[in-house]
């Protein structure tokens, strides 16, 4: 699993610091081959995957700026690498925010432009574990760009950081 920088023991690490209780209903929003999903079943996880364009018979076909689930679905959120390249990470945020139940829980990977603190505020997470994988993010690109292999999106121009988020809806 490389699908997204750190792979599976990144994976593993953000449901460890989640610490979501045993049988939670997670989404995986972004879900591409469905790779996160076995782990989340692994866990004893009720576990959805949706994306665009799914690569696994696992995951749903659906637009995650517009899910197809009721307000309050989900336990817990969880995205890798995906928020970015849809284009609009807000309301990505804002759509986690809506699925998820009352002080359910956002589990973050992603690229940003800015630093994630105001941007998690304002679609209302109260952040409880917050890393800054920047170096791990520059050595996955550089690996993808080396081996002439597509990264988990498109490299973004300008200055950017990778960070792994774990949040609570407020």
């Amino acid at each position: 699993m490389r699908s997204h920088p750190g792979g599976e023991a990144h994976t593993r690490r953000m449901l460890e610091l989640a610490g979501l209780p045993e049988g939670a209903r997670v989404l995986d929003m972004g879900a591409g081959a469905g790779e996160a999903l076995a782990i989340l079943r692994e866990y004893g996880f009720d576990a959805q995957g949706i994306d665009l364009e799914p690569r696994s018979d696992d995951v749903e076909r659906a637009d995650f700026l517009r899910a197809p689930f009721p307000d309050g679905s989900f336990d817990a959120v969880l995205s890798q690498c995906a928020f970015f390249v849809s284009g609009d990470p807000r309301a990505a945020l804002r759509e986690a925010h809506r699925l998820l139940r009352p002080n359910g829980t956002l589990l973050l990977s992603d690229v940003f432009f800015e630093e994630p603190g105001a941007m998690l505020e304002e679609a209302r997470f109260e952040i409880t574990h917050r890393e800054d994988m920047t170096p791990l993010w520059r050595e996955y690109i550089l690996e993808a760009l080396w081996r002439d292999e597509d990264a988990c999106c498109e490299i973004p121009r300008g200055k950017c950081g990778y960070w792994m988020i774990i949040g609570r809806k407020v």
